[in-house]
């Protein structure tokens, strides 16, 4: 109460009542116009500081404007004495005072922690070649559990005697509220599961069910993916443990397959070669491991390879970029070696014991017979 107590000269100097309205909006406005622009305090304490030290500067600047204000409004307007008296009439003792006082800086020394850390790991590990992005993500947000709980913890511990009947009667009332709410604490372990487990990291090409994209955010609730047409998808975390999750960019290679068909009379294995050296000569075309081609089926009017080869850094662009231009080259090898690549084609017999069949020209009988008909009809009458 001192501080507050060394303010009450204000009241003194801004004897009116318009006076000490204008001190009172003036405060008001510092705190306001101080709480708006804290954002861009930050971006101007980074461009002349550390990044380490801007988040404890424009904080400390916050909380400092917040109370220098609070204390001048109380002072401008003679409110001590009244603060010592609902002091003394409510019997706060100085222990309590101390506690609040100790909470508040607790959970400010929280808050601020929390934005340290984040800064130092982002720092140190983006130094680091080996550590990816979504280990970096996985460090940040564990430091953000412990460091909240711990504060959590103490600030109980300020205000109950008995923190661990409290705690005891937590866990009971969590058992309560995991048996109503397993849906969401499903959804949030298993956010926790794939942040260890790693089956997929930021930036990777995922196919979940029958969503795939670009992997944009893991967070402990959900996964954000953007799909090839620029959609964003929020996919549940325990829709993606629950199913089959297929990372196209996990060992940096893809395979693509283009399926070719070859006519019967056309020399397959002739076939293979200029096929296989077709996309052996393509640009993004790896040399290990090399192209393969394989007789796939013999279909109804063609026989069928699977023309094979691999891509690196394996995206849904690259992909079909690639199979584009083999499918391209392909065709300009078969036609410059007249290979045919045949249209579908259906082959009519007849059973033998049946004597075959026989096509009648319908048309061409239906003609001779009109045409006969006709020269009947109109024949001139023999002379009598």
């Amino acid at each position: 109460m001192t501080t507050t107590v060394g303010l009450d000269w204000l009241s003194d100097v801004f004897r009116t009542t318009p006076a000490r309205i204008a001190v009172t909006l003036l405060a008001a406005s510092a705190l306001i116009a101080v709480i708006l622009s804290f954002q861009q305090l930050q971006e101007r304490f980074n461009e002349r500081l550390r990044p380490l030290y801007s988040d404890v500067v424009a904080t400390a600047l916050l909380v400092g404007t917040c109370a220098i204000s609070l204390a001048v409004i109380v002072g401008v307007w003679g409110q001590t004495n009244n603060l010592q008296y609902l002091y003394a009439e409510y019997d706060v003792g100085g222990d309590a005072v101390a506690r609040g006082v100790f909470t508040f800086v607790l959970a400010l020394a929280a808050v601020i922690a929390v934005r340290v850390v984040e800064r130092v790991i982002e720092e140190v590990f983006s130094s680091a070649s080996a550590v990816t992005a979504h280990q970096r993500e996985v460090t940040q947000r564990l430091s953000q559990v412990i460091i909240l709980t711990v504060a959590s913890i103490v600030i109980l511990a300020l205000w109950v005697d008995d923190l661990g009947g409290l705690l005891v009667g937590a866990g009971f009332l969590g058992i309560v509220i995991g048996m109503a709410a397993q849906q969401v604490l499903g959804t949030v372990l298993a956010g926790f599961v794939l942040m260890f487990a790693r089956p997929f990291e930021i930036g990777d090409w995922i196919e979940v069910e029958d969503d795939q994209g670009i992997v944009t955010d893991i967070s402990i609730v959900n996964t954000r993916i953007r799909s090839f047409d620029g959609e964003y998808i929020m996919i549940p975390n325990d829709v993606i443990s629950a199913g089959v999750v297929t990372n196209r960019s996990k060992r940096g290679r893809i395979r693509v397959e283009v399926d070719v068909g070859v006519d019967y009379a056309a020399d397959v294995e002739r076939a293979s070669e200029l096929a296989e050296s077709a996309v052996a000569a393509l640009e993004d075309s790896l040399e290990a491991p090399s192209p393969q081609v394989v007789t796939k089926s013999l279909d109804d009017s063609a026989v069928l390879l699977g023309v094979r080869f691999w891509i690196g850094k394996p995206s849904a662009r690259r992909e079909a970029e690639a199979r584009s231009a083999a499918i391209r080259a392909i065709k300009a090898e078969f036609e410059d070696a007249g290979i045919k690549i045949p249209y579908p084609q259906r082959e009519l017999s007849g059973r033998e014991e049946t004597g075959g069949f026989r096509i009648d020209d319908e048309r061409t009988e239906r003609t001779e017979t009109d045409r006969t008909s006709n020269e009947r009809r109109y024949a001139p009458p023999e002379d009598e």
